[in-house]
């Protein structure tokens, strides 16, 4: 049981461990401090019914009809398309939405604010749970990874089958978990609003990237 376990675990962190349109979302709302709770845990379940749908065998009723496949395609291209077109914009023309950090005083100072780290804007948690939903499941390579291609290879483990899904829920778990809350030690170099210009560049360019990638032919 512990073989399937930590096959589990390892399988799912070397299919999650990847840059990409979900891992740089959950980056940037951890520098961000902008509920990381919430998006590591929608990361992590969606990851984890993933997973669940592909070992209880459902993956093989999807993959005869591969024409899911092709409308999350286009749909997830279009999503990541747009969301790297707002992200451009935002470092083309920055729009005052930065990290403010404040540094404790040292002697321990009663009058002393605590060290913190503050946004100037802060947006309402339905976009944000919305955005991380469509990241996770229009992206037509959650499905081909957790449910066909962990699905499959869940069968070779007989009746510890859940014992390696287990494995790879807990991989996803401490991944998102880890970025989402070590992604906090890196905000003190992007508490300028150049550091963010350029971090929304790169997401800008991954994420159009990734939708071109998407509709180029298979």
């Amino acid at each position: 049981m512990l073989t399937s376990f930590f096959a589990g675990v390892g399988l799912g962190l070397s299919l999650i461990v990847a840059i990409g349109a979900q891992n740089l979302f959950v980056l940037r709302q951890g520098l961000r401090r902008e509920f990381a709770l919430t998006v590591a845990l929608v990361c992590a379940a969606s990851d984890a019914l993933l997973i669940a749908v592909g070992v209880s065998g459902i993956g093989l009723v999807l993959a005869a009809v591969p024409w899911v496949i092709d409308v999350v395609r286009w749909a997830g291209a279009a999503f990541l398309l747009c969301y790297g077109l707002l992200a451009a914009r935002r470092a083309w023309r920055p729009g005052g939405a930065t990290l403010r950090v404040e540094v404790a005083p040292a002697h321990g100072r009663a009058d002393a604010a605590p060290a913190a780290t503050a946004l100037a804007t802060r947006p309402r948690l339905a976009p944000v749970v919305l955005t991380c939903l469509a990241l996770t499941w229009l992206n037509p390579h959650v499905y081909l990874d957790t449910v066909f291609l962990l699905g499959s290879i869940a069968t070779a483990y007989g009746d510890t089958r859940w014992v390696f899904a287990a494995g790879a829920m807990m991989a996803s778990v401490a991944w998102f978990f880890a970025l989402a809350f070590g992604s906090r030690y890196l905000s003190r170099w992007l508490a300028t609003p150049r550091a963010w210009r350029i971090l929304d560049g790169v997401i800008a360019v991954v994420m159009i990237a990734l939708a071109v990638s998407l509709v180029l032919p298979h």
